[in-house]
């Protein structure tokens, strides 16, 4: 998230902090002016951050309000004339524009953060009634859904067309329902909790080959990235999904082939690379497998 600015006319590299590992990072933008407008759309823009070490942002105002949800890592945030806060993952803190928020990165646990911009009242409203007040940090005890609901924001913000800010603002209202049910505190809800935990296991994973679809290539891959074994990974999506890990994520990697072919003109063998199929053959057969139709076959019926 941004270095400060008060601004009503900012360009993206002032919007975003230059504290953050581009490779791991990833962003969209709803309004390509970038400028908050009064009749705004309710999410503007947003993304994830990996943060450097020496991630710090120290600003006395921005061109918008922001929702900050940590997701890995530690460090501190002091919102308005308030005390700091330390943060780890499942904090999550709204910041009005007119706040000073300064933020830093514990530089042996960097931060990791989803973050979503927007302007006007009515968001601040509806996260009023979610039970996240403006400049107040809290914890969300369910993190792999809400990863979920963010993981689809960025994918459906980068999706090229006019429906993508509808479809945004429908899942900014999913996030506010997720989080409000994730504030109630799990000690009033033993049996609950208990419940919750697979499932949450099974959320996280999912969360994580949603995110990371285009360069997985394994299931130990994604055991390594959820710190769970790949027998429990395929327990929990046996139960919860119904098929394999393996599989799901072959079905994300053939949903993202279409999209780059039937939205981005990509060429079949551009888009079988992207996804990690350096033999277009396999991929073509994979896909067909998948959606029904050979890839080259869905292109001509877009055309």
């Amino acid at each position: 998230m941004p270095s400060g600015s008060n601004a009503p006319h900012v360009a993206a590299g002032a919007l975003l902090s230059p504290h953050v590992s581009k490779p791991g990072s990833r962003y969209f933008f709803l309004n390509p002016s970038l400028r908050p407008q009064r009749r705004a759309r309710l999410v503007a823009l947003g993304g994830l951050e990996h943060c450097n070490p020496d991630y710090l942002i120290d600003r006395p105002g921005f061109a918008y309000h922001v929702i900050e949800f940590i997701t890995e890592g530690a460090g501190r945030v002091r919102l308005g004339g308030g005390i700091g806060h330390a943060i780890s993952p499942g904090s999550v803190f709204v910041c009005e524009k007119n706040t000073r928020c300064t933020m830093r990165s514990d530089p042996a646990r960097p931060l990791v953060k989803y973050f979503l911009c927007f302007s006007g009242r009515a968001p601040l409203a509806r996260l009023r009634r979610a039970g996240l007040p403006p400049n107040r940090v809290r914890t969300l005890a369910a993190q792999g859904e809400i990863r979920s609901v963010l993981e689809d924001l960025i994918r459906e913000g980068r999706r090229p067309g006019r429906r993508a800010a509808e479809i945004c603002n429908v899942l900014f209202e999913l996030l506010c329902l997720k989080m409000a049910g994730a504030l109630a505190p799990a000690a009033r809800r033993p049996r609950a909790s208990a419940q919750r935990g697979p499932q949450e296991a099974f959320v996280r994973c999912k969360a994580i080959i949603d995110g990371h679809a285009e360069s997985l290539m394994s299931l130990s891959e994604i055991a390594a990235k959820a710190r769970l074994d790949a027998s429990s990974i395929c327990r929990l999506f046996r139960r919860h999904q119904g098929i394999s890990p393996y599989q799901y994520l072959l079905r994300r990697k053939m949903n993202i082939a279409a999209e780059l072919l039937v939205d981005g003109g990509t060429l079949v063998k551009e888009a079988a690379q992207r996804v990690g199929f350096p033999d277009a053959l396999h991929f073509s057969r994979v896909f067909r497998a998948v959606h029904g139709v050979p890839p080259s076959q869905l292109q001509l019926r877009n055309r």
